[in-house]
């Protein structure tokens, strides 16, 4: 069942792989890239400050830090642990995709950091914004996706890699929103 499940996988990587374009590579290659979205970190930073404040956006982002640390340090401890190969290093699909990147990265992808981190924020900001801004939710799940996506596009991640991530990041989106405001009623910040 695994090994169908893991085909399935390969086969979807390469169709979704090889729908790529040069037209599109500079693109995927921007939403990809973690520095590209430091402005949309900054934006986010100064929503919160506009509707939390200075102390409780401190909070903020200590508790944004914090889940990142986590989720990073989850991934690493599942592509260590799982040691599923990127589709460069797997000989069934190497010869067949597109990498889009100069190198494929380290040689285990599961599951993906950049799915998970983007998702986590994306969910942290997005429940804890919900009520001063009401499109902040569809916009930074749209923006995690497409960060989601873009591993597959660029040909380092298989799908499945993708899907755990975002699961991931959006279970530990919702767990620090969740422990964030416990803490602000907790200790009266």
């Amino acid at each position: 069942m695994l090994e169908e499940i893991l085909r399935y996988d390969k086969e979807l990587f390469l169709m979704l792989n090889t729908l790529g374009s040069s037209t599109w590579d500079g693109f995927w290659m921007f939403i990809t890239n973690k520095f590209s979205s430091i402005p949309l970190y900054a934006l986010l930073i100064y929503l919160a400050y506009k509707q939390f404040g200075l102390k409780k956006t401190g909070v903020l982002i200590v508790s944004a830090l914090l889940m990142i640390v986590v989720v990073n340090g989850l991934a690493d401890f599942f592509k260590y642990g799982v040691a599923r190969l990127r589709p460069c290093y797997d000989l069934e699909v190497n010869a067949l995709m597109r990498l889009v990147k100069d190198s494929c990265g380290g040689k285990f992808g599961y599951f993906s950091a950049h799915a998970a981190n983007s998702m986590a924020i994306a969910t942290f900001f997005s429940l804890l914004l919900r009520h001063g801004y009401k499109y902040a939710m569809p916009l930074l799940l749209l923006w995690a996706c497409l960060v989601a996506y873009s591993r597959i596009y660029i040909g380092v991640h298989f799908p499945l890699d993708v899907l755990t991530g975002i699961g991931v990041g959006a279970f530990f989106g919702w767990l620090f929103a969740r422990l964030y405001t416990f803490a602000l009623l907790r200790f009266s910040i």
